[in-house]
């Protein structure tokens, strides 16, 4: 069972006007019926809840990566840092974008892979490569 939250969930029907009008764009935005319990708890600070979704709707939507390859990223960081929740609703996002569980599978052989080498290379401290680095 999952530890209850440190402060209480802000339901829709007991929001401000101000959180209401951030959790109207989350449902638009994501054509949805719902929010979730991470913008929830984060309406206790409507300022700090419109700041964070209008990061997260200009880094996740469109740009030089594709949607799915940006929900993959989110589910390796998630994974590495221990985040529960942005594992669990990052990887249905992904699921609903098309990951497969093979995909799945791949990305966190390859975070975890990643883990273990950077834990190696700042452990080892080999100087880096001229050839890695930018030129000019």
């Amino acid at each position: 069972m999952s530890n209850p939250p440190i402060v209480p969930l802000i339901e829709y029907e007991n929001a401000s006007p101000e959180v209401r009008a951030v959790y109207d764009d989350i449902m638009a935005t994501r054509k949805s019926d719902w929010i979730n319990n991470f913008w929830k708890v984060l309406a206790h600070d409507p300022a700090q809840l419109k700041r964070m979704w209008e990061s997260l709707k200009e880094i996740m939507g469109p740009g030089a990566l594709d949607p799915l390859t940006k929900e993959l990223i989110y589910i390796a960081v998630s994974a590495t840092n221990g985040c529960e929740y942005c594992t669990y609703s990052h990887t249905a996002a992904a699921r609903a974008k098309g990951m497969t569980d093979p995909m799945l599978m791949e990305v966190l052989a390859v975070a975890g892979k990643a883990n273990e080498t950077n834990r190696l290379a700042n452990a080892l401290r080999p100087p880096v490569d001229e050839a890695f680095k930018p030129k000019g």
